[in-house]
C-alpha cells in the first residue's frame, strides 16, 4: 500500500502537480456558479427552463469550437503556455461581467460566459493530460481523480457564495461581483505561472503505444483506437448527464416547495457537490488498489439505477437517489479521460483536445432537459441524464471486459 501511495506522483514532479492541481479549483468554481445563474435568470428575466439552459450552452459550446485550436496551440507551444493563455482568456471573460451587468443584457452575459469557456478549454486541455503524465501510467486515473477533487472543492464553494449573493432579499444582487473577484484571482494565477517553469513531458512510447512514425502520417490512426474513440462518446454522454442534473438541481428541489432557492443553493454546495467531491477522493483511494475500469463500471450501474428512480418520482426515494448520483458520477470524467488516453504516446496532446470537445454534451443536455421539463415535469426530464448514464455504463462494460481496446 505504501509503495502505491509513493508512486502516485513522482518526486521531481510534486511542485508542478500542486501548481496545476490548483487550477482545478478555479474552473470547478466557474462551472458550478452557472447552476445558480440558471435559476437566477429564470426569476430575474422571467425565462423558461429551456431558455435559461442557454447559460450552460454558451459556456460549453466553447469546448467544441476551441478544443482543437487549444490542442494545436499546446502541441506547438507546450502545456505551460496553454495554461497562461487559458488564464488570460478566463480573466477577460470574468471582467466583461461588469459592463454586462450595467446593460443588464442577457446576450452580453452569454458572450462573457463564452469567453470564460474558451479560457477553461485551454486550461483543461493542458491540465488533464499533464496530470496523467506526472507518475506511473497505471496510477494515472487515480492521480487525475485526486487532482479533480479540487475541482469538486470549487464546485462546493460556488453555489454557496452565488446563492448568498443572488437569492438574498436584503440587497440588490450583484452578478458581476463574484466574477470580478474570480478575474483578479485568475490574473494572479497567470502571473505565478509566468514566473515558474513547468517541465514539459516527453510522451514515451512502448510496445502498445503510438510511434512517432505512425503519428507523422496524421491523426487518422487515432480514430482506429476504439478505447479513445468510444471514450470521446462516453465523455459526451456523461457531460449530458452531469451538467443537466446540476443545471436543474435547484428547480427540482424547489418544484414541490421542498426548500427555497437560497436553501437549495446551499444544499447543492454542501450536499450534492460536497458528495461529489467526497466521491472523487474516495474513488482516487479505491483506484490505488482496484482497477479503474472496475470502479467505473460499478459506479455507472449505480447512476443508471439512481437516475431511473428519480424519473419514476417516488418521493423520498427519488430525492435520495438524486444525491446518490453525485457520489457515483464523481469519478467518471477523470477516469474515462485517463483510460481513453492510455497507450496513445505522442498522440496524447492531440487526443486530449478531442476529448475536451465532449463538454458539448453540457451545452445540449440542459436545453433538452429544460424542454422536457417545460412540456411535462421535472421528474420526467431526468430521462435525459438517465440516457447519458446508460451510455457510460455500456462503455465501462466494454473496457472492463476488454472488448474495447
Amino acid at each position: 500500500m505504501k509503495k502505491e501511495t509513493k508512486s502516485l506522483v513522482r518526486k521531481e514532479y510534486l511542485i508542478p502537480f500542486i501548481l496545476v492541481t490548483s487550477l482545478f479549483f478555479l474552473w470547478g468554481f466557474a462551472h458550478a456558479i452557472l447552476d445558480v445563474l440558471n435559476k437566477h435568470f429564470q426569476i430575474a428575466l422571467s425565462m423558461s427552463m429551456a431558455q435559461s439552459g442557454l447559460i450552460q450552452f454558451s459556456t460549453y459550446i466553447a469546448y467544441t469550437l476551441m478544443a482543437i485550436p487549444a490542442g494545436l496551440f499546446i502541441n506547438r507551444h507546450g502545456y505551460r503556455n496553454g495554461v497562461i493563455l487559458g488564464l488570460i482568456l478566463f480573466a477577460i471573460g470574468a471582467f466583461l461581467f461588469i459592463p454586462s451587468e450595467q446593460f443588464m443584457s442577457f446576450n452580453y452575459f452569454l458572450g462573457s460566459l463564452f469567453i470564460i469557456g474558451c479560457g477553461m478549454v485551454f486550461l483543461e486541455t493542458a491540465a488533464n493530460p499533464y496530470i496523467t503524465e506526472l507518475g506511473e501510467a497505471n496510477t494515472a486515473a487515480s492521480r487525475l481523480n485526486l487532482a479533480q477533487s479540487f475541482n469538486g472543492l470549487g464546485c462546493i464553494c460556488a453555489p454557496a457564495i452565488g446563492g448568498w449573493l443572488l437569492f438574498s432579499n436584503e440587497n440588490e444582487p450583484s452578478i458581476s461581483l463574484p466574477y470580478t473577484v474570480m478575474g483578479i484571482v485568475v490574473l494572479v494565477a497567470a502571473l505565478v505561472f509566468m514566473r515558474v517553469r513547468l517541465p514539459e513531458i516527453s510522451h514515451t512510447t512502448d510496445d502498445n503505444s503510438i510511434t512517432e512514425a505512425q503519428a507523422s502520417k496524421g491523426i487518422a490512426g487515432l480514430w482506429k483506437h476504439k478505447r479513445f474513440t468510444l471514450g470521446v462518446l462516453a465523455l459526451f454522454c456523461y457531460e449530458i448527464a452531469e451538467i443537466s442534473i446540476n443545471s436543474f438541481f435547484i428547480n427540482y428541489v424547489t418544484d414541490d416547495g421542498w426548500m427555497t432557492a437560497k436553501t437549495a443553493a446551499l444544499v447543492l454546495s454542501f450536499g450534492g457537490l460536497g458528495l461529489f467531491m467526497f466521491g472523487r477522493v474516495l474513488g482516487s483511494y479505491i483506484m490505488s488498489t482496484v482497477r479503474a475500469e472496475k470502479v467505473l463500471f460499478v459506479c455507472a450501474i449505480c447512476t443508471v439505477i439512481a437516475s431511473l428512480l428519480i424519473t419514476l418520482n417516488l418521493g423520498v426515494i427519488s430525492k435520495s437517489a438524486l444525491f446518490a448520483c453525485y457520489i457515483f458520477e464523481a469519478i467518471m470524467f477523470p477516469t474515462i479521460f485517463a483510460i481513453s488516453l492510455r497507450g496513445l504516446g505522442v498522440y496524447t496532446k492531440r487526443a486530449s483536445s478531442f476529448l475536451m470537445m465532449s463538454p458539448l454534451g453540457g451545452a445540449i443536455g440542459p436545453l433538452l432537459m429544460g424542454y422536457v421539463a417545460d412540456i411535462s415535469s421535472m421528474s420526467t426530464s431526468f430521462i435525459i441524464p438517465w440516457v447519458g448514464y446508460v451510455a457510460v455504463a455500456v462503455y465501462s462494460y466494454g473496457v472492463v471486459t476488454e472488448k474495447i481496446k
